[in-house]
């Protein structure tokens, strides 16, 4: 470690004003504090004082992405040779997984080189420290997208969701729309054919093979999917690539929550509103409606809503900041998730919308929030105010 600081401690002397590389600061700055803590603190205004700085939390969350990348990268290949009509025992583990592991990795290298490109030439231009928030951003992008994407479709997504969601609001911190899930948004409505269909589900899948996931199946008219409730849970369908794993994800959350850096009100009230939402439509019933007799359970194992739930919804940046408001936050979330996927059986993935919805409405929640308390004890102060004037 003494040597690579001392690396570090070179590179700063050349980048310092008036020196020769003294455009590259940010950069340096940006591994520099990547490896070590960083020094600066600040220097006035109200601030927090923590063991863990951003990057930190950043990797936290990297570390509980990990499960769903690697069963995503095992899926991925299952997927592809259950559609060639080839068993696990035929197969083998390992060939699976390196299938998967070279179709996702390239997934990876373009989120990463194109979010972070622009990330950095931002810095440059603006002279300020590379922001943290893309190293989760350009893990999620690749883990809620089909594993077939055209990998210029991705970097493009990338480019727009970098520069429109988040870079010409400020940068991290400043954005109101999650990064990942406006890539995501981008992809569905400039391809939805190649993003809403069955073809793209599966990596090179044999033409005679379906391929449609859960939600796909209900949208076509199946009364339920062919799935058995344990392959959802475990994640044997067809999905995007980090999304079909409840147990992998269940492990991330795990992570979170025990470290504190996701809301577990944000979670818990995600899933009743979804529950509440889904027992009334089922109480409900129709027999032209295949999604309202679909028990609530299910919505939880199907699409994006429990990657959502607990990556998405949580984004400390995009979602309500009162405790109350995370509450009614999240609880909204889950409500319209399964709202527009009963309602609307042609965008089956509704949990995306709803979460890009409430991002927009987050702060106005907080607001209510934090003027009805205001409110309240002025109340309050006026009732103690009148009864001291009274003794008197």
């Amino acid at each position: 470690m003494k040597a690579i600081r001392k690396f570090f401690d070179k590179l700063n002397e050349k980048t310092e004003k008036g020196q020769k590389f003294h455009w590259l600061k940010s950069t340096v700055e940006a591994f520099e504090s990547f490896v070590f803590v960083s020094k600066n603190t600040a220097k006035s205004g109200a601030h927090l004082r923590d063991a863990i700085d951003m990057k930190r939390a950043m990797s936290l969350v990297i570390i509980a992405l990990v499960p769903c990348l690697l069963f995503g990268m095992f899926n991925v290949g299952w997927q592809h040779f259950v559609s060639q009509g080839q068993t696990f025992a035929e197969v083998g583990f390992w060939t699976m997984f390196l299938y998967g592991f070279l179709k996702v990795l390239p997934l990876l290298v373009v989120s990463y080189v194109v979010g972070l490109g622009i990330e950095f030439a931002f810095a440059q231009v603006r002279g300020h420290e590379v922001n943290e928030g893309y190293l989760v951003t350009g893990m999620l992008i690749p883990l809620i997208c089909p594993p077939d994407v055209p990998l210029w479709q991705l970097a493009v997504a990338v480019a727009f969701a970098v520069i429109i969601g988040k870079e010409i609001f400020g940068g991290t911190g400043m954005n109101f729309l999650n990064p990942a899930l406006v890539a995501r948004a981008f992809l569905f409505f400039s391809y939805p054919s190649q993003m809403s269909g069955d073809t793209v589900w599966i990596s090179d899948k044999a033409d005679a093979f379906s391929g449609a996931t859960p939600l796909g199946e209900m949208m076509t008219g199946a009364v339920a999917p062919h799935n058995s409730i344990l392959d959802m849970f475990l994640g044997f369908i067809p999905g995007c690539v980090g999304e079909t794993s409840v147990v992998a994800i269940l492990l991330g959350a795990a992570l979170l929550l025990i470290t504190g850096i996701a809301s577990w009100r944000i979670m818990l009230s995600v899933f009743v509103g979804a529950a509440a939402m889904g027992i009334t439509f089922n109480l409900i019933g129709s027999a032209d409606n295949a999604y309202m007799n679909l028990p609530f359970y299910c919505h939880f194992l199907m699409g994006g809503f429990m990657f959502g739930a607990v990556f998405m919804a949580t984004d400390p940046v995009t979602s309500s900041q009162t405790d109350r408001g995370k509450y009614i936050y999240g609880f909204l979330i889950g409500l319209m998730a399964v709202l527009i996927r009963v309602v609307n059986p042609a965008y089956p993935e509704g949990m995306m919308l709803a979460i890009l919805l409430m991002n927009v409405f987050a702060p106005l929640i907080d607001y209510f929030v934090v003027d009805g308390n205001v409110k309240k004890r002025m109340r309050r102060w006026k009732t103690v105010s009148d009864r001291t004037t009274s003794e008197q």
